[in-house]
């Protein structure tokens, strides 16, 4: 009988460590990982040194985190590759200023908003990390290295605000990485299909942020 109430015990806890789904608190400093793997990718590309602070991946979620930052870089890849001339220069099509904390703050968190007016997807998540990889190189370039930190916290708390409840729903970051080890041709066509409609709808957030500040 003690064997059965342990054995029942010892399943539940197995059945508990598959069933639990990422924390909140997770699911941002996760975020925020991400975020600063994809931006000293996107400042190494463009030969910009930048001392990425020591909050690994590996820390927060051990290889399948890593593998996730892979794949969020692989599929901003394609993005900028779709539309090479969206994704840079973010700063200067804001017509913002990188020297304020407040201003650089104010806009992503704004695009961010209006990128996601219409619902999430993950071809908007991997566009916004291409948005803030390339504010990042604006701001470094400009001399404001520190700005990098701003951004970062800005995507954990558009995270924590906007986008928990459907990363939760996917069982976390984990998810987008079905986006490339489906291997049906109509999915990455699809994909292909949703990163381009995501390009339109970060021009689109970049007109709303230029006129709201007319």
């Amino acid at each position: 009988m003690e064997m059965l109430r342990r054995s029942s015990v010892f399943a539940a806890e197995v059945m508990d460590v598959f069933d639990r789904s990422p924390t909140d608190k997770e699911l941002v400093s996760q975020a925020k990982a991400l975020c600063r793997d994809y931006i000293h990718s996107r400042l190494n590309r463009a030969g910009i040194g930048w001392t990425k602070p020591d909050h690994g991946l590996s820390a927060l979620g051990g290889s399948a985190l890593g593998d996730t930052s892979s794949v969020i870089l692989w599929l901003g890849d394609e993005l900028e590759y779709l539309r090479p001339n969206i994704y840079r220069n973010v700063a200067k099509q804001l017509n913002i200023t990188v020297a304020s904390e407040s201003i650089v703050s104010d806009a992503f968190l704004a695009v961010a908003a209006e990128i996601f007016s219409t619902g999430v997807t993950w071809g908007k998540v991997v566009s916004l990390y291409a948005v803030a990889g390339a504010l990042a190189v604006d701001c470094v370039r400009h001399g404001h290295p520190a700005m990098v930190h701003t951004i970062v916290d800005c995507m954990g708390e558009f995270v924590r605000k906007s986008l928990i409840p459907w990363l939760k729903r996917r069982g976390g970051w984990v998810d987008v990485t079905k986006c490339v080890i489906n291997t049906d041709p109509s999915f990455r066509a699809h994909w292909l299909v949703s990163a381009a409609s995501t390009c339109g709808q970060y021009l689109k957030a970049v007109v709303f942020y230029l006129l709201r500040e007319k």
